[in-house]
């Protein structure tokens, strides 16, 4: 009784009350706190940490690169995450749910949709052909070992035991040397298109593969976070053991530690370079997943009293020693290689694509029992890119399953991930044709750009001055037990958002038009791109004119002050946790949007029975238990 009684105490409850309870039965929660953590480590750390940092560090000054990259993770990384993070948490609401804190910026929700929706789409391609290659690597040797296949040029030099395999290469290997990794990508996988506008035939083992890839998915969030919070259990974990693997493999080769020293070497000089701190600010601001919608997502299945705070740190220094670690394994190879080929490192230095599906894969076939190594590194693609679209796909369930509402939608949540998984999979076709890998680049570069900086901005300005710091603040400590920490409170208030835009200035004055190679994209296909960029962010001003055109008010200030004004059911989900400002009158409409539950649902039913209505001795009906 004793136990209980502490644990109804510290749970906020008085003594002679029920125990009060932190879990959402409408929406339900983590099965606990290990799940949402391995979740978002699995959502943050993605394909670009593999195959975009080491190259970027590489190309900015090795190890100097490392200061601006953790400056800008301590000043704008971990704050706009702890912000995202406690955001959901708190209102235990989507992308959209929790914009009832100022319904005229909902249009923000909706950005992050649309940028969450193009993401998943190319996402997925990209981890099914990480499905293909794992497949095809189930052989004794690897198909893009050799020239001999029917699909390779005359340019072709394959390097067999430490030496070309025709004379030729040898004067080719400086000169028009093509990899057999090259052109089995170009030429067999893709059979690549000469123009983005003509698409050629699908793909068909690359459209196999994206079924599967959305069939695993689709599995995996069967049951929502329940479901997904055990796989991550393995997909989050699991690739680091894979980078261990191919690290202890990597730095014993040939060539390993000179590798290693063109990632680490720090060139101090270019610390100067405003696109270095350039480059540091949007990688972490990207690897982060910031403003996708996704981290307001996963921690509104959070309890309310969760430490976010302590999860935010613990999840991004993660992301980031994982993109550092990655380095080693990357550069460790790639060392290696360019000793095999008797070049110079920066001849084999590649990123995206072009590392994971040419560079890596050509520096794999060096190895002895080459198609074990293809097998563990695909693998852990694969694992990578599902810990990523897992959260991408969630958050547009949630989305439509917070708006909506109902308890029928809640009933079919199953029904909704798969007709939106068919929906993704229908959309990713046109990805698997001859031209697929130049819309690929083409959504890569324009729908997830710029568009996510602005998104941020504005949630930032929105929370901060048109809700209030304060009102937030105040928030955060009713949920945590203590206010932000004063560093945090300056962040949000003045430093993450001149970052902020400080990263869209420089994304702005480093703009060049995509190219592919030596594919020159053409200016329809870019101007696609520009709206598909301008696709999310119009949102939030449509939204905005559509918010205040139908807010109360005579005047356009008095509409535009209702329309910015936090709705009656801003706040807490659940009644328990509706102490001070939040306390509730209840009225029908704020009431049907809280969740009350019954804490033993036996019990109730059994008090209920005790407390029907006796006629009393005035012929007036009245309860045998008077308590509400």
């Amino acid at each position: 009784m004793a136990e209980k009684c502490s644990e109804g105490l510290l749970n906020g409850a008085v003594p002679g009350e029920r125990s009060k309870q932190d879990k959402s039965v409408k929406r339900g929660n983590w099965g606990n706190q290990i799940e949402f953590v391995l979740t978002s480590v699995g959502y943050a750390v993605g394909l670009g940490n593999v195959w975009r940092f080491p190259y970027l560090c590489y190309r900015n000054g090795g190890g100097a690169f490392m200061f601006p990259y953790f400056i800008m993770l301590v000043f704008c990384g971990i704050p706009l995450f702890f912000m995202e993070l406690s955001f959901g948490q708190f209102a235990s609401q989507g992308c959209l749910g929790v914009w009832r804190v100022s319904p005229m910026f909902k249009g923000v929700g909706y950005g992050m949709m649309v940028v969450s929706t193009y993401i998943g789409i190319y996402y997925n391609v990209v981890i099914c052909i990480a499905f293909y290659y794992f497949f095809v690597s189930m052989t004794r040797v690897l198909p893009w070992t050799y020239c001999s296949n029917p699909w390779n040029t005359p340019d072709c030099v394959a390097v067999v035991n430490g030496s070309f395999s025709n004379i030729a290469g040898l004067l080719n290997a400086t000169q028009k040397r093509t990899s057999p990794s090259k052109e089995y990508w170009r030429r067999y996988v893709l059979n690549l298109s000469d123009d983005i506008g003509n698409l050629g035939e699908v793909r068909l083992p690359l459209l196999g593969c994206l079924g599967v890839s959305w069939v695993v998915v689709f599995l995996c969030l069967i049951k929502g976070v329940k479901s997904s919070g055990k796989v991550v259990y393995f997909t989050a974990t699991f690739p680091y053991v894979v980078l261990t693997i191919l690290f202890v493999r990597g730095i014993t080769l040939d060539g390993a530690l000179t590798g290693i020293m063109y990632y680490l070497t720090p060139q101090w000089d270019k610390i100067l370079d405003a696109k270095v701190w350039g480059d540091a600010a949007s990688q972490i601001f990207y690897s982060l997943g910031c403003a996708w919608g996704g981290l307001i997502t996963m921690a509104s299945y959070n309890k309310f009293h969760n430490n976010c705070y302590r999860d935010s740190i613990i999840i991004s220094i993660t992301n980031c020693a994982t993109s550092v670690y990655a380095g080693f394994v990357i550069f460790s190879i790639l060392g290696f290689m360019a000793h095999s080929l008797r070049v110079d490192i920066s001849k084999v230095a590649d990123h995206g694509p072009g590392l994971a599906f040419v560079a890596y894969p050509e520096a794999l076939t060096l190895l002895p029992i080459s198609p074990l190594w293809s097998i563990l590194f695909f693998f852990m693609l694969i694992l990578l890119g599902l810990g990523t679209q897992f959260c991408l796909l969630e958050t547009l369930v949630t989305a439509i399953v917070d708006e909506v509402g109902n308890e029928w939608i809640i009933r079919k949540k199953t029904f909704v991930t798969l007709g939106v998984a068919v929906a993704g999979f229908l959309l990713g076709i046109p990805l698997t044709t001859q031209a697929g890998i130049y819309w690929l680049l083409l959504m890569d570069n324009y729908a997830a750009s710029f568009s996510l900086v602005i998104i941020s901005c504005i949630m930032c300005i929105a929370i901060m001055y048109i809700y209030g710091h304060r009102n937030y603040f105040k928030d955060i400590e009713m949920m945590l037990g203590f206010p932000p920490p004063l560093f945090f409170q300056i962040c949000w208030r003045f430093i993450s958002p001149a970052i902020i835009f400080f990263i869209l200035v420089f994304t702005v004055i480093q703009y060049r038009p995509i190219s592919y190679n030596e594919y020159v994209y053409p200016t329809w296909a870019i101007s696609i791109g520009f709206l598909m960029a301008l696709s999310s962010v119009i949102c939030i001003p449509i939204y905005a004119i559509y918010k205040v055109c139908h807010s109360e008010g005579d005047t356009l200030l008095e509409r535009l002050k209702n329309a910015t004004k936090a709705s009656k059911d801003w706040g807490p989900a659940l009644a328990e946790h509706r102490s001070g400002r939040y306390a509730p009158a209840f009225s029908p409409s704020t009431e049907s949007h809280l969740e009350v539950q019954p804490l033993h649902p036996e019990k109730d039913r059994n008090e209920a029975a005790a407390a029907s209505p006796v006629q009393g001795s005035n012929g007036s009906a009245h309860s045998q238990d008077s308590r509400l």
